[in-house]
């Protein structure tokens, strides 16, 4: 595993000590480990909302009525397994 120093104002230096005193963490390490992670899931996630809005664009404009639009969607999204 490979070694990075970082050095961090007082102010969030006490927050990561804070948030590994609470027993969250079992050290400083642990937690930026899990912000990283945190962090690289929140871009996918946020590169396929852009991707889904692109897509929604690019399919035009549709002649169904609202109502039609949300009973798909939530057919859709129930045979996708979603609960009420």
């Amino acid at each position: 595993m490979a070694t990075m120093n970082v050095s961090l104002p007082d102010a969030l230096k006490a927050h990561v000590d804070d948030r590994v005193a609470s027993g969250e963490y079992a050290s400083a390490s642990d937690y930026i480990r899990d912000l990283i992670r945190r962090d690289d899931e929140a871009k996918r996630k946020w590169a396929e909302y852009r991707r889904l809005i692109q897509e929604g664009i690019d399919s035009g404009v549709s002649n169904k009525s609202i109502d039609e639009v949300f009973d798909e969607a939530i057919a859709r999204a129930r045979e996708a397994g979603a609960k009420d």
